[in-house]
């Protein structure tokens, strides 16, 4: 089973780039974020060609976020459950060949002394709760997307300059950690230990994919049962590399199952 997870920063715009990747690559799922398209406008024929169905919520301009996936998917739910915002144009919901997928977009938190940043904070907080209530660690749960945070100081290019960016600070990183202690193990990095990785490439960084001035912001995280499964996981430079593409390249990862 081949899972993918892509920011592709507008959907409809990235198209001629989405599809003949897809053509190439053939996962069997492809979550994916910031498609910045309202729901009847979301691009569902296109992806049905390619034998893709198609779980969605978006809005105009932000955030968005898919699920599409070769196999029929169940359970199909969006937005956290808490009785707070629900923000279902960021976390998507389904259930795929006996995997329940998570796909978040979570908040970016602009900076440290903007409202959004304390609501990023909060935003992970409430999907620990959500994780929490979801199921348990032994289940098969596949949380994935653009987290908006690089859990290490190998994740990012230059950790002690960024120390205080929204997407590396202490607070961020520990409210990512609490996440990750519900149960979950980073499947990137069980199988690729080296620095230097990186899936997020600033635009405003002239020639930031060949000087590797990146950040690893883009993760697939498995529960433990389903980790161990786990057989590869890489990220896909080569569409980063396009004109016109989105400022993410997409991660992977296969499970034998």
């Amino acid at each position: 089973m081949r899972i993918a997870t892509y920011n592709v920063n507008s959907v409809r715009a990235r198209l001629p780039i989405l599809i003949p990747w897809l053509e190439r690559v053939k996962p069997d799922v492809v979550c994916l974020q910031e498609t910045k398209v309202q729901d009847p406008s979301f691009p569902v024929d296109a992806f049905r060609h390619l034998g893709y169905h198609a779980a969605f919520r978006g809005e105009k301009s932000y955030n968005g976020v898919a699920i599409l996936s070769k196999a029929k998917p169940t359970r199909v739910e969006f937005g956290l459950d808490d009785g707070g915002p629900t923000d279902e144009a960021r976390l998507a919901a389904a259930t795929v060949q006996g995997v329940r997928l998570v796909n978040t977009y979570i908040p970016q938190g602009r900076a440290l002394d903007d409202p959004m940043f304390l609501y990023k904070l909060e935003w992970l907080a409430r999907l620990r709760g959500y994780f929490g209530r979801a199921g348990t660690p032994e289940d098969l749960v596949l949380w994935v997307g653009d987290f908006n945070v690089a859990p290490e100081d190998i994740d990012v290019h230059d950790p002690k300059r960024l120390a205080r960016h929204v997407c590396f600070h202490a607070q961020v990183r520990r409210a990512l950690d609490e996440v990750r202690v519900w149960g979950f193990e980073d499947v990137f990095r069980r199988h690729v230990p080296e620095p230097n990785q990186y899936s997020f490439f600033d635009y405003r960084t002239r020639g930031g994919v060949d000087s590797n001035t990146g950040w690893r912001v883009d993760h697939i995280w498995a529960t433990a049962p389903l980790a161990r499964h786990s057989t590869a996981a890489w990220i896909d430079l080569a569409p980063r590399r396009l004109e016109g593409t989105s400022d993410h390249a997409p991660v992977l990862a296969e499970f034998a199952l």
